[in-house]
């Protein structure tokens, strides 16, 4: 019999402040207009004092258990992309775990950055295509606010914070029909955060906040993505025609444009949040499903194409048969 994996159930979570772009501009020397013909972003959510990725993720993770019609505890396992943990360990999967009530399961994080969605979503299609699992619920959760420097131009207009989830369940029809995912770890100094906790002589001037060389890494993810593209068309034997839906990585207008472009779509067939959302890094591709799909635009056996690209480098997709 072959397995495969199905969507059956999505969750978003995002914090209650909104922080604009006139708002930064208070600050840093930057003004509503800059920011939104760069970027396309006008607004980003700020978690709060008390939020963690663990507790942005459990609101996010009950909403698809919901969504998907079961009982926590028929998870079998439970992948966190974060790239701000609450701990350094345990594992925010393994709290996540705790907050549902899940005693007997398996749970772990993965760090792929703003690809880290699509690279648990690649791990969980495995899984249960081995039998080895029947649920995995997969859940994007970042504070990117606490990682920025806020006198960084450069980069505090772009991140927001916020959790998506999806839950993954066995069927025997296909849904996730493939996924591609790549690194390449030379090109580590265009787009990193370091850890100060664990820094050598060399480094330990250094600040725990993102670095970026921004329009190096926006070279890169436009030419990255396009090839990603033509690879997944090509191991589905499928025209762009046969997509109906992009849902992408929130990085960048341009990119998603130029994304939209490669595969002659309408920016209509595009799901963006990014205007109001920003960049949330592991957690934007997950949102940004959860709203087409509980929005009505993304209906039951279209096909939808996720891609993303992140530090690292770090790049993947994969295509749904929803």
């Amino acid at each position: 019999m072959t397995r495969y994996s199905k969507i059956l159930g999505t969750g978003g979570y995002l914090p209650e402040e909104i922080r604009t772009n006139d708002d930064i501009s208070k600050t840093v020397d930057t003004s509503d207009t800059w920011i939104y013909e760069r970027t396309g972003i006008k607004s980003r959510r700020i978690a709060g004092a008390n939020e963690t990725a663990s507790s942005m993720a459990e609101i996010a993770a009950r909403q698809a258990i919901s969504a998907a019609q079961i009982a926590p505890e028929d998870i079998d396992l439970i992948i966190v992309a974060t790239g701000t943990p609450d701990r350094v360990y345990p594992s925010t999967a393994c709290l996540l775990q705790h907050r549902l009530g899940i005693k007997h399961c398996v749970a772990f994080d993965i760090q792929a950055a703003c690809s880290g969605a699509i690279y648990g979503l690649s791990i969980a299609d495995q899984y249960i295509k081995t039998g080895a699992v029947k649920h995995v619920l997969i859940v994007g959760s970042e504070i990117c606010s606490r990682i920025v420097d806020w006198t960084d131009r450069g980069t505090c207009i772009l991140f927001g914070d916020g959790a998506g989830a999806l839950l993954l369940g066995s069927s025997d029809e296909a849904g996730v029909l493939s996924t591609h995912v790549y690194s390449d770890g030379g090109y580590e100094d265009m787009l990193y955060c370091p850890n100060s906790q664990a820094a050598t002589e060399a480094n330990k001037h250094e600040l725990g906040v993102i670095n970026m060389r921004g329009n190096e890494v926006f070279k890169m993810a436009v030419n990255t993505l396009e090839r990603i593209v033509d690879e997944t068309l090509e191991a589905n034997n499928m025209q762009q025609s046969e997509i109906d839906w992009l849902v992408p990585h929130q990085a960048n207008i341009r990119i998603i444009a130029a994304t939209a472009k490669k595969l002659k779509m309408s920016i209509d067939q595009v799901i963006v949040t990014l205007q109001e959302q920003g960049n949330t890094s592991s957690a934007s591709v997950l949102l940004a499903l959860h709203e087409g799909i509980s929005d009505g635009r993304i209906k039951r056996g279209q096909v939808v194409l996720l891609e993303a690209f992140g530090a690292g480098f770090t790049w993947g997709s994969a295509l749904i048969k929803y």
